[in-house]
C-alpha cells in the first residue's frame, strides 16, 4: 500500500554555478544560459532544472548541465540549499545548488532543452540573473575563494601543464587581489606537489617559462598523513 502525504510537497530543483579560468586573459569566468521559456524568458540564469523522482541530486545536476550546456565529466560539489518561499513565481520550489570547475578550452558549449544560449562571462561583469541566481552565484564564489586557500582545487581550472605565472594569475583572479610573487612561488614549491617538466612555455615577448604539472597521487598520500595545503 502506498502512503499518501497529508501535506503538499514543494518542487525540487538543482542549480549549477560552473566556473572556468581563461589563462590567456587571466580571468575567472562563469557559464550562464539564456532562458528560452517563461518565467524570465530571455534572461540570463544558472543552468539547472527540476529533479526527476527516480534520480539522485548529483545525477540531476549532471544531467541538467549536459542538457543545457553540453558539458559533462566536471568536478562537481554540492554547495547549499536555497528555499525562500517566493524564489520562483511558478510554485514553491526548493533548489539544491552545486558549483562546478572546468577548463573552458576543453569543452564546446551547446545550449539545448529550455536554454536558448550558453555563454561564458567574466565573474567581474555578469548580467542581471533570473530568480535568486545572483545570491546562489555569490555563495558559490565565496565558497570557491574560501576553499582555494586550503585545498588544491584550483588545479581543476588549469591545463595539465602550466607555469607558475599561470598558477599565480589563477589565484589572483579567484581571490580578487594581487599576490606577492616571491612568497607565492616559495610556498607552492615547498609542498613538493608540482612536478617540473622538460618543457617550457613562451608567453608573449617574455623568455620561456618552466612548465609544471600537479601530482594528485602524492597529494592524496600526504593528506592521509595529515598534510594541510594552504596558500
Amino acid at each position: 500500500m502506498k502512503h499518501t502525504y497529508e501535506y503538499p510537497r514543494a518542487a525540487l530543483t538543482v542549480d549549477c554555478v560552473v566556473f572556468g579560468f581563461d589563462s590567456n586573459q587571466a580571468a575567472l569566468q562563469v557559464l550562464l544560459i539564456r532562458r528560452g521559456i517563461a518565467p524570465f524568458k530571455d534572461h540570463w540564469a544558472l543552468p539547472g532544472g527540476f529533479v526527476r523522482v527516480e534520480e539522485t541530486l548529483d545525477d540531476a545536476a549532471r544531467r541538467e548541465l549536459e542538457e543545457e550546456t553540453g558539458l559533462k565529466d566536471l568536478f562537481l560539489e554540492q554547495l547549499y540549499t536555497f528555499g525562500s518561499v517566493n524564489r520562483d513565481p511558478r510554485e514553491r520550489v526548493v533548489s539544491v545548488a552545486y558549483y562546478a570547475l572546468t577548463k573552458p578550452a576543453d569543452h564546446t558549449t551547446a545550449a539545448s532543452t529550455d536554454a536558448a544560449e550558453a555563454r561564458w562571462f567574466p565573474v567581474s561583469d555578469i548580467p542581471a540573473l533570473a530568480f535568486d541566481h545572483a545570491e546562489i552565484f555569490a555563495a558559490a564564489l565565496a565558497r570557491l575563494r574560501g576553499k582555494l586557500i586550503y585545498h588544491p582545487i584550483g588545479f581543476e581550472l588549469l591545463p595539465p601543464k602550466f607555469t607558475l605565472t599561470q598558477l599565480q594569475r589563477l589565484y589572483e583572479s579567484v581571490l580578487g587581489a594581487p599576490i606577492d610573487k616571491r612568497n607565492f612561488r616559495k610556498k607552492v614549491l615547498s609542498y613538493d606537489l608540482l612536478v617540473p617538466l622538460k618543457e617550457q612555455h613562451r608567453d608573449g615577448p617574455h623568455r620561456p617559462a618552466q612548465l609544471f604539472r600537479f601530482d594528485p597521487v602524492r597529494y592524496e598520500r600526504l593528506k592521509k598523513k595529515g598534510f594541510l595545503f594552504e596558500i
